[in-house]
């Protein structure tokens, strides 16, 4: 591994046994720290900007990960209006990344997280200027989903398989969110041997295909990052 690929995604430096769960910041990830985004279209020629406020005291969510990344990017290149009109979720978002993208792309988006994140992604939220497109709730996976959270037409979930003792509670959300017409984008990088655990929970009630119409594929799957569509069973 190189010095640039840890730069890319601190974690890298941080999962080199099963023993590590919960994945740490780099402590120079504080709050008040912006970062700039562009995704390319899929002709090149035009793409969305985002720009983050980070912050990584509240948690591992507070700063942009590759999975959330190679998501943005997939969605940006479906074309400019590829979401309009739909209700989309996005679990554990973090900074809102991915559903800012899907916001900007017409979609009518719900970020979703836990407490200590709701305000970096209200921040996020504001300085792209989609507040009439999105909403920011909080979600804990494995209790019951809030009544003001409708059933989505998309799910967008990028980077959530990281913390163990999570993944059956993950699975139990994403099952409750989702209908038998439900779009379920998945995008997660494989950092562990115990993600095994996760999938093995997921196909209890999902089945799931490599994302095929995406160029990149090969680029990102280098880096062990997997886009999948998931389906429920």
């Amino acid at each position: 591994m190189t010095d640039s690929d840890e730069e890319r995604d601190p974690l890298n430096h941080l999962m080199q046994s099963d023993e590590s769960i919960v994945p740490s910041q780099l402590p120079s990830v504080l709050h008040g720290e912006k970062l700039q985004l562009l995704f390319p279209s899929a002709d090149s020629t035009t793409g969305i900007t985002i720009d983050l406020a980070l912050d990584a005291s509240p948690g591992c969510g507070g700063v942009a990960w590759p999975a959330g990344e190679v998501l943005a990017q997939y969605l940006v290149k479906q074309g400019p209006n590829s979401l309009q009109g739909k209700n989309i979720l996005e679990l554990g978002s973090g900074t809102g990344l991915v559903g800012l993208v899907a916001a900007m792309l017409g979609g009518t988006v719900c970020l979703t997280d836990q407490a200590p994140l709701l305000d970096i992604m209200r921040e996020n939220v504001a300085i792209n200027k989609v507040s009439a497109l999105c909403v920011v709730a909080e979600l804990n996976w494995g209790e019951p989903i809030p009544a003001d959270i409708p059933q989505p037409d998309v799910i967008l979930a990028a980077d959530c398989v990281y913390f163990e003792p999570a993944f059956a509670l993950l699975v139990q959300t994403l099952y409750e969110l989702s209908g038998p017409d439900t779009e379920i984008l998945f995008c997660y990088k494989k950092r562990r041997k115990a993600d095994k655990r996760f999938f093995a929970l997921l196909k209890k009630k999902f089945r799931w295909t490599d994302v095929a119409d995406e160029p990149a594929r090969s680029t990102y799957s280098r880096e062990s990052i997997s886009l999948l569509r998931l389906y429920k069973l």
